[in-house]
């Protein structure tokens, strides 16, 4: 299989899963994407520190956390599925070693087919899914240098999540600002 996720691991590169998770809840706390069934839960609010195209550079200090955590992200929803949308993101490991590529999928997507990626049309593989929350499931891989290199000079992607075996719906990523986006984020 073509694999984007030939790399895929289980990312522990200095980020605890805690702190991981913490990460990841800043970035969907700052795009309002928190169900309300977590409203008696602690909810850092991020601050967006700059705006590339399509992309936002999105920080704050977690709970617990002795220093500002930023990512990149974008949220994008299925044209003919409102109900379809991800959270893109982009974060540096804490101890700067390497960058992943982490997507928040809603629950009921068929874990799994995976993720599938495709980058100006030529098909880049799939990713699979490491772990599932309240708020959906995710997907994660080091942005080792060939995909960041193809994000970086593409100018759209689609995401492809399976609801059956058969059924991919495709969700499209702007690829606008991403190469800006990715030299800004601290």
């Amino acid at each position: 299989m073509n694999s984007w996720l030939s790399r895929l691991r289980h990312v522990r590169l200095g980020l605890s899963s805690t702190l991981a998770k913490a990460i990841f809840v800043i970035a969907l706390s700052a795009a309002g994407l928190l169900v309300a069934s977590q409203a008696n839960a602690a909810q850092p609010s991020g601050t967006v520190r700059s705006t590339h195209g399509a992309w936002s550079i999105i920080c704050d200090t977690p709970a617990g956390a002795t220093s500002e955590q930023c990512v990149m992200m974008q949220n994008v929803v299925a044209e003919d599925r409102p109900e379809m949308g991800l959270s893109v993101v982009v974060l540096r490991t804490a101890d700067n070693k390497a960058e992943i590529l982490r997507v928040l999928a809603p629950l009921g997507v068929l874990l799994p087919n995976g993720l599938g990626l495709n980058v100006d049309g030529k098909d880049i593989g799939r990713a699979y899914f490491v772990r599932c929350f309240q708020d959906g499931c995710y997907a994660e891989v080091i942005l080792e240098k060939p995909l960041l290199d193809t994000l970086k000079t593409g100018t759209s992607a689609t995401f492809i999540v399976f609801q059956t075996p058969e059924e991919g719906i495709g969700i499209p990523v702007d690829l606008k600002g991403f190469a800006d986006g990715f030299a800004a984020l601290p």
